[in-house]
């Protein structure tokens, strides 16, 4: 009886090494970017937020995302901290400046709602 053929053995190779890369993305902790969006996510579990509930701040619209709730929802930044605006116009678009009132924080307290005020 004659062992596997070269075609076996190179499928076979094929596999192992396929298996063998990803596992070592797993054990390493995935992509660069992974590890990296990770880091920042433990690093703002562990930080206090920049702003109170009730506090009203400027912030220049990053994006817009569809809340699951299916409502538009503009994302700002305020030192770092991710906000999420309801209620914002049509009319506002990526790059405007708005004014907002924080509303709440998410359960970790790494974000928070808010609600727009005005077109700054």
């Amino acid at each position: 009886m004659l062992g596997p053929g070269p075609e076996t053995l190179a499928v076979g190779a094929f596999v192992a090494l396929l298996i063998g890369s990803w596992l070592f993305t797993r054990v390493r902790g995935g992509s660069a970017g992974e590890r990296q969006s990770r880091k920042r996510h433990q690093e703002a579990q562990q930080r206090e937020p920049p702003v109170d509930i009730g506090d009203v701040e400027t912030v220049a619209i990053r994006e817009f995302t569809d809340h699951h709730s299916g409502e538009r929802r503009a994302v700002g930044k305020i030192e770092g901290f991710v906000v999420f605006v309801e209620d914002v116009p049509d009319s506002c678009a990526v790059t405007d400046v708005i004014r907002i009132k924080i509303l709440s924080f998410n359960r970790g307290h790494t974000s928070a709602t808010a609600t727009y005020l005005e077109s700054a």
